[in-house]
Order: structure tokens, then sequence, then C-alpha cells
């Protein structure tokens, strides 16, 4: 019918008001039509999609409706007449000749009312304590890091309240940490206690591929009151690939979001290890094949633009430091995620197992962990101690073996007989327990400790920076 028919019809029938009402609704961009295919062909981790080639992106998101309700999906590979899609809960059912829509870039609203919240991947909370509020500022996950000479400097060191790092390997806001350890050494124990600093305004946690009865252990338990001013984003190890990989990335959007408030966020993942193992799977799934020890190529792609969006926002924002958890396999310092992510990050914290078998928590090995901003948390004193202590460690543990069976005569190198006095009271004061309180300052308990096994009066404690 043409549009003058209607017109006509309007004296008789009223149809002018219902062909307004349908106008103006088309018009709505929330009624608009989005581009959709059909489901061809179904595998193990992916199927494939006919009719939406000319539409999607690599990376997009596609919603699949079947029977059972609308499920979400992520495009990986696209060939001129079929897209791959992963989908991204686990079990869902899938037929062929199902609707596949195209719903664009996976966005993230963040808000203020998220802090003491637990959610998963997808932004739905999982903690029963109501819904969400949304903010104003709609964020894409897969956004990449400021322009490099925009970002500020790193320059202000803080306190962690763990001695062993304060003293040794100094952080600063803005800069990215490695916490590098085989299973059961101790990393989350670690990053619990970091997550306790009180520098920070904000704190955001991705639990990748945690146990799930352990989600709620370090949520209640390890960070207690500090869960207030936290954000957690979980998924667990049985969930799907695509949620474990989504996770650590709608953390750092949110740990962005804030930053560009000018908030100082701490950004912890725990562990970006299994982050890389769900992007293997993923990356196998849609045929990309393994081009180190097992991985895909994508995992070096998806690892630096992780990494590289934490530190410093643009001039006058807000920094995020990141503290990230590495789980290397077998205790191989030098396997391919470990040596990729060492390159990209600012230090590296060295758990060993030896220390945490001598029941030395948190075992960390000071001769091994490095911080690469750590001359510009030292004062120069400082800096000139933590090198005079960590010559008496290598000393005392270059000739351990030596001393077990009685080869050493005391006397014969003062510098030995120094260490074998003092390296003992430095390791029992960097002996810290997740129940103890943040170490206020390390180097007062440090002087303290020493002073007292030389029979000394304590002295006043020294300034920090």
């Amino acid at each position: 019918m043409s549009i003058q028919a209607a017109v006509f019809e309007t004296a008789n029938g009223g149809r002018l008001a219902q062909l307004a009402g349908l106008t103006a609704r088309y018009a709505d961009p929330a009624f608009s039509v989005a581009p959709g295919g059909h489901v061809r062909t179904i595998a193990a981790g992916h199927y494939t999609v006919a009719g939406l080639s000319r539409h999607v992106r690599l990376g997009e998101f596609v919603a699949h409706r079947s029977a059972t309700g609308i499920h979400l999906g992520e495009v990986v590979r696209v060939e001129p007449d079929i897209v791959y899609v992963c989908p991204i809960e686990p079990g869902e059912p899938i037929g062929i000749g199902d609707t596949v829509i195209r719903k664009g870039a996976f966005r993230v609203a963040p808000d203020h009312s998220w802090s003491g919240r637990t959610i998963n991947a997808l932004c739905e909370p999982i903690d029963g304590k109501g819904p969400l509020s949304k903010g104003l500022d709609p964020r894409s996950i897969s956004s990449t890091a400021p322009p490099s000479m925009t970002r500020s400097r790193v320059e202000t060191g803080f306190r962690t309240g763990v001695r062993a790092i304060d003293i040794f390997s100094p952080l600063c806001l803005g800069q990215r940490l490695g916490i590098f350890a085989g299973s059961g050494v101790g990393k989350s124990t670690l990053l619990s206690m970091l997550a306790r600093a009180e520098a920070f305004d904000r704190v955001v946690i991705a639990l990748v591929g945690e146990r799930g009865r352990e989600v709620r252990e370090f949520i209640e338990d390890t960070l207690g009151e500090h869960m207030a001013k936290s954000i957690a984003v979980v998924a667990t190890s049985d969930e799907s690939p695509m949620l474990r990989k989504m996770a650590p990335l709608v953390a750092i959007t949110i740990a962005e979001h804030f930053r560009d408030r000018g908030e100082n966020v701490l950004f912890i993942v725990d562990s970006v290890t299994r982050f890389a193992h769900a992007i293997r799977e993923v990356a196998v799934a849609s045929g990309e094949p393994p081009v180190a020890r097992g991985y895909p190529a994508s995992v070096f792609t998806e690892l630096p633009r992780l990494l590289e969006r934490a530190g410093p926002g643009i001039e006058g924002a807000g920094t995020v430091t990141a503290i990230i958890s590495i789980l290397v396999d077998g205790d191989n310092h030098n396997d391919p995620i470990a040596d990729s992510t060492r390159g990209i990050l600012d230090g590296h914290i060295v758990l060993d197992r030896s220390l945490a078998e001598e029941g030395r928590y948190p075992p960390i090995n000071p001769l091994a962990s490095i911080s690469r901003l750590a001359r510009k948390a030292w004062t120069p004193d400082q800096e000139k101690l933590v090198s005079r202590l960590k010559s008496l460690i290598h000393r005392y543990e270059e000739t351990r073996d030596l001393r077990l069976i009685g080869g050493y005569r005391t006397g014969s190198d003062p510098d030995l007989d120094m260490a074998i006095k003092q390296v003992p009271v430095i390791y029992e004061v960097l002996k810290q327990t997740p129940g103890e309180k943040p170490a206020p300052d390390a180097y007062a308990d440090l002087a303290s400790a020493l002073r007292a096994g030389a029979g000394q009066p304590p002295a006043p404690p020294a300034r920090q920076r």
C-alpha cells in the first residue's frame, strides 16, 4: 500500500496514526535490524556460521539463538563464506540452522558501586548481592594502551608491607611486577598479602582458572575487610576457555576506568599462565597451528596487549600497578610464557620451592628477584645497604656445602664470618605470614633485628622515600 493510500484510509480507519507509530519505532536505533546468519557446522570447541562474513570482524561477539535461549560467542576466524565462532558458555546447545546475530564488541560499563562485588567474566554478579549498576562510560574490553609518549612517568615508590619486597625489590605506583613460581609454592598467598597495601584507592582482581572452592576463601578470609575497596572478576577452572580468556580483559578494563578518573589502582591477575592456556585452547580450536612448545603465535600477541594496558595513564590521570602471577611449568623459569612475560614486565619476584620446604614464607629468593624501578624507591643509603646485604647472602649461600662438611675455619674470611652471623638474622626478619599485619617500615625491623643480634640497642628507624 502506498503512503497516499494509507493517508486516504485515515478518514475511516485511523491508519495514519498506526503508520506514524511504526515509522518512529523502526527509526529508533534500538529497533535496528542486526546482520544475521545460520549455523552451518558444529565441532568440539567451535561452530561455523554462514552469512556473516561481510558483517563481522575478528574478536567481535555474536548471539546464538537456540531452543534454550540466547547465548554469546566470539568470532575467532573469518573466511569468505563462513565465520568460526567459539561459544562463551560451556555446554551450549547448538543445532544446524540456528540463527546467529552480530552483537559487536563486548563492552563493560564500570561504576563506583561495584566496589566490594564479585562478578564473572560477563560482568554478571555471582555474590548474591543483587544486580550491578551500570556506569555512564561503556568500554570495549579489547581497547589498547595509551600512546607511550602521552603516559606519565613512573616516579613514586610505595610500601607493600611485605618486608622481603620492600627491602630487596621495592615497587613504584604504575609498575608491572611478575611473581614467578611453580604450583603450590605460595603465589596466591603472596598476592593476598600485596592486596592489603594501603597505597591504593581501588583493587581489581582477576582470578583465572582458580579452584572453585578457593574463591570464597580468598575473598572472605584473605582479603577480609580490604574487599570493601576491591572488585573481583572470577573465571574458575571448570568454565569455558572463552570465559577464562575474558576475565583478565574485563578486569583491566575496570581498572582503566578508575585510573582515568585519577585513582591509583592495584591490578592483580592469578594467573596469567592460565590466561595463556585459555588463549591456546581457543586458537587451536579455530585451526591456528602451535609454534612454540604447543603455544600458537596469538598467545604471544595477546600477552603484551594485556600487560601494556597496565601502568601509568596519560598526564593527570591515575596509575594501574599490576601484580601478575606466572605459573612456571615444572619449575622451569624459561618456559615460553615465563620467558615472554619476563621481558614485558618491570620486574620479577621469584618464589623458590626449596625455601618453602625450609618453612621460610614468603619463599622469595632475594638474589633472583629484581625490580627495574627500585632506584626510584630507594634512597642512596638504602641502595648501598641492599647491595651489601645481597653480597652477604650470596657469600653465605655460595659456601653452604663447604660449611656443612666442616671445611671452613672461623677467622679465615672476615666477610664470610659476618655473613654467617648476620644472614640467618636477615632470613628470620624476612619471614612473614598472611595473618601478620603489613610491616610499616621493613628497614626499621631489619635494623632492630641486626642490632639485637649484635647485642646493641636499637636505633631510630631510617626514613624511606
